[in-house]
């Protein structure tokens, strides 16, 4: 079978992996020069890489592991030290760290919060400990309840000081989805803390050891070519051609370099574009069915991605830092956690800026002056006196619409995999599985989209 793919992204990239792997042909047209669409990176003037995210993988992403293994890439996943650590505002320059023993899960996350005297106190703890309960009793059915609140409306529900979210979540739900507690859904949350309290590894961190366009989507892509598919680049979707049944006729994508735009036509057709693209390009007839009109709602989030290179090292800390910062989510010098960014002499942090919604439309100077004052705090000692860090050089990446903005009530807005329109289908991490919006996420829709395809097809 026959089916053309747009968007080359991880959703996308999986999903023609695993057609591959069935049998059937996977044609995949991506818009832009480079693969991984959130998870793209490019080279600078200099040969150095900058990306478009800060890019983490965690033990509790099974299906992203699954595919590094089935690519025999698994030695690129770098991992890190079981534990999380966050900065201390009201000590600059310190660190609290929670530390996840070798023991079975729950126990471990458990013996994680109790041991760390840092953050919060222990009527904090236990008052936390107590609300959890009931996710970790009755499961993904009581989570996915809890989408009606935000994270701060359910830590009132549970009588759990705010405080709590000032401690630890106003920089975990900004790493969750650049976004603070007060926004995000509590199903975001409470599905990420299920898997890190759960599962042993859950919460274990890797970095890949390069740029993921080199690192994940190039063996992807020699994957699916090895089995007869192909991945163009440079070739954006410009129309869904429909029949007179309202089913898909083709797909125009546009020419590469100045050549004419192309008809497509396959068995199958999938969408794996951001949502925000997707909606686009939308056909007329199908906005009137509630399962796409529902997308209306859906919107990605404004996300920036910085980059900083130092004339020397600012930190020796070999993992995710969270900066409990007003500006900052989470932070890492790239020149230590990645094998192929290494500089023994320099730093280089990767940061990313959120919430980003104010600062969007601000130019990179300005980001970058901000940045610069909260790492005066994180970092006090190497920008006082007049032997100061300097900044070498510095790139801002700017995404207006990232990953869907996981407010209170998307859960019943997200789509299956499966549409109404019996030869299309949808890939990308706000169509509805687990792992929400996550490079997780974007891999399982992958996966189980190729299989409803597969599925679905067999029959017609």
């Amino acid at each position: 079978m026959r089916v053309a793919i747009a968007g080359a992204g991880l959703a996308g990239l999986a999903c023609a992996k695993y057609l591959a792997d069935a049998g059937h042909v996977p044609f995949v047209y991506e818009a832009r020069d480079v693969l991984g669409g959130k998870v793209a990176a490019w080279k600078d003037q200099d040969g150095d890489w900058y990306e478009t995210g800060l890019h983490i993988f965690f033990g509790a992403y099974p299906n992203m592991l699954q595919l590094f293994k089935e690519l025999d890439i698994e030695n690129r996943l770098q991992w890190k030290s079981h534990s999380m650590i966050f900065n201390q505002p009201e000590e600059p320059g310190t660190y609290s760290r929670f530390d996840f023993p070798d023991i079975p899960a729950p126990i471990h996350g458990i013996a994680a919060i109790l041991s760390n005297n840092g953050m919060l106190s222990w009527s904090e703890k236990i008052s936390f400990g107590l609300g959890l309960v009931p996710a970790m009793l009755r499961g993904q059915g009581y989570v996915e309840e809890c989408d009606q609140y935000s994270w701060t409306e359910w830590l009132r529900i549970h009588n759990i000081p705010e405080r709590v979210n000032d401690e630890v979540f106003l920089a975990m739900s900004k790493a969750l989805n650049f976004i603070n507690p007060e926004e995000i859904s509590a199903t975001v949350v409470l599905t990420a803390l299920n898997r890190f309290l759960q599962e042993k590894n859950g919460s274990k961190m890797a970095f890949l050891d390069g740029a993921p366009p080199e690192r994940l989507c190039e063996p992807i892509l020699q994957h699916i070519r090895s089995l007869g598919g192909e991945v163009y680049t440079n070739t954006p979707l410009r129309e869904i051609n429909l029949k007179p049944d309202g089913t898909v006729s083709g797909f125009r994508i546009g020419g590469i370099k100045g050549n004419k735009d192309q008809h497509v036509e396959a068995d199958a057709y999938i969408s794996a574009l951001p949502v925000d693209s997707f909606k686009l390009l939308l056909p007329k007839s199908w906005k009137k069915e509630e399962f796409f009109s529902n997308l209306s709602n859906l919107k990605g989030v404004p996300v920036i991605n910085l980059h900083l290179w130092f004339d020397r090292k600012l930190t020796d800390i070999d993992h995710l830092l969270f900066s409990r910062s007003p500006l900052l989510s989470v932070y890492a010098d790239m020149s230590i956690t990645c094998k192929s960014y290494k500089n023994s002499d320099h730093s280089m942090l990767e940061l990313v800026f959120a919430p980003a919604q104010d600062w969007i439309h601000r130019s990179d100077e300005d980001i970058i002056q901000a940045t610069l004052e909260e790492l005066k705090k994180l970092f006090p000692l190497h920008f006082a006196g007049e032997n100061k860090a300097q900044l070498s050089k510095f790139k801002v990446v700017k995404t207006p619409l990232s990953v869907y903005k996981t407010i209170p009530g998307c859960q019943q807005l997200r789509p299956n995999q499966k549409t109404p329109i019996t030869n299309f289908f949808l890939a990308g991490d706000y169509t509805m599985q687990r792992y929400l919006a996550s490079m997780e996420g974007a891999v399982l829709s992958g996966k189980l989209c190729a299989q409803i395809v597969s599925e679905e097809m067999l029959v017609t």
